[in-house]
């Protein structure tokens, strides 16, 4: 049996190595949680930011961490997706719909995430993320 050992651990990640492999674990237990958002007009909803480990902005679909939150550390996809949804996009749904779920690279992390769909979705905010994010909302026909 091959021992694993901790190479790093972070605030949101930790480095394994198990034999010659290396991975990451996601140090929150809820994984994360992709909102596939549908406008009453069939627009889909994107957010536009800057991600860091690719030194580059990125347009996808609005999405976050379940539970990563102290407030919300007992939080369900569903629950995760409804928050996300209105901080990001401003957007509160009125049905969210369990999709599916699975790994996101099960090459190189752990990290499970579930794909939720909205709809009858209604503005209740500007959105734009929270105070560490500079969000750029999308409506996609």
């Amino acid at each position: 049996m091959t021992q694993t050992q901790t190479l790093c651990n972070g605030i949101w990640l930790r480095l394994m190595k198990s034999g010659r492999w290396e991975y990451a674990e996601r140090t929150n237990p809820g994984g994360g949680v992709m909102i596939i958002a549908l406008t009453d007009e069939d627009k889909l909803l994107f957010v536009e930011q800057f991600r860091p480990a690719i030194q580059c902005m990125t347009i996808e679909m609005p999405a976050g961490l379940v539970g990563d939150v102290a407030s919300h550390a007992d939080e369900d996809a569903i629950e995760a997706a409804r928050r996300e949804l209105v901080e990001e996009t401003g957007y509160h749904a009125e049905r969210i719909e369990f999709l599916m779920a699975g790994p996101t690279s099960a090459g190189m992390s752990n990290e499970i995430l579930a794909f939720v769909l909205a709809r009858d979705l209604h503005r209740i905010d500007s959105g734009g993320g929270d105070d560490t994010e500079q969000i750029i909302v999308h409506e996609v026909p």
